[in-house]
Order: C-alpha cells, then structure tokens, then sequence
C-alpha cells in the first residue's frame, strides 16, 4: 500500500501545481492559494512516507 500512497500523494501535488499554475494565468488568487496548500498538504504526506519506509 505504500507505493499507491506515494503515487496518490505525487498526483495530489501535480494537481495542486496546476492549480497554482491556473490561478496565476487567471488572476485567481484564491485557486493559487488553493493549488499551493493542496502541495504542501501532498509533500507532509509524503514526508510522513519516507519516515514510514524508515522503520522498516
């Protein structure tokens, strides 16, 4: 389950980037805003992960 969780968590962070990214061309800043916690929130899980395959 670990590897699916990491390809979710990579997922999440793309979309996050293309929020950003969309709201940066639109002049959208609550979408920005969006798109740049749905990264953050994606990188502590997957920090959360690398700290899981540690214990193993």
């Amino acid at each position: 389950m670990g590897n699916q969780d990491k390809l979710e968590n990579t997922a999440d962070e793309k979309v996050g980037q293309a929020k950003e990214a969309l709201g940066k061309a639109s002049g959208d800043d609550d979408l920005k805003t969006e798109g740049k916690a749905d990264q953050t929130k994606a990188n502590l899980k997957q920090a959360g992960e690398k700290v899981k395959d540690a214990f193993k």
